[in-house]
């Protein structure tokens, strides 16, 4: 039974960072493609970040280098570093798996097979 979870949220002035980790069981985590993504009141779900085997990562154009994403493959961890956070980052953050795609960069939710719960982050002004 493939489980995601995620933790870190919370609330941070602008400016501030939070990092957030996504705990994966139940699959291969080392041959998965892990994506964040996030999903603010009255919007659409948006990806954030992507990582696929031996660390290849893709961004989202908002990211604009203030966001890390990197995975620990004998914790079964994935995380996103975020820094320089900004009032419009407020949203759900989800964590999302591809188990067997290793091959894949996608910042596409339909390319996932499996999600997470969410975290709260909240950026205040």
């Amino acid at each position: 039974q493939v489980q995601l979870v995620e933790s870190g949220g919370g609330s941070v002035q602008s400016g501030g960072s939070l990092r957030l980790d996504c705990a994966a069981s139940g699959y291969s985590f080392n041959d998965a493609s892990m994506g964040w993504f996030r999903q603010a009141a009255g919007k659409e779900r948006e990806g954030v970040a992507s990582i696929r085997r031996s660390n290849f990562t893709r961004y989202a154009d908002f990211v604009g280098g203030r966001f890390t994403i990197s995975r620990d493959n004998a914790k079964n961890t994935l995380y996103l570093l975020m820094n320089s956070l900004k009032p419009e980052d407020t949203a759900i953050y989800y964590c999302a798996a591809a188990p067997s795609k290793w091959w894949l960069l996608s910042l596409r939710a339909i390319d996932y097979n499996y999600w997470g719960q969410g975290t709260q982050v909240t950026v205040s002004s």
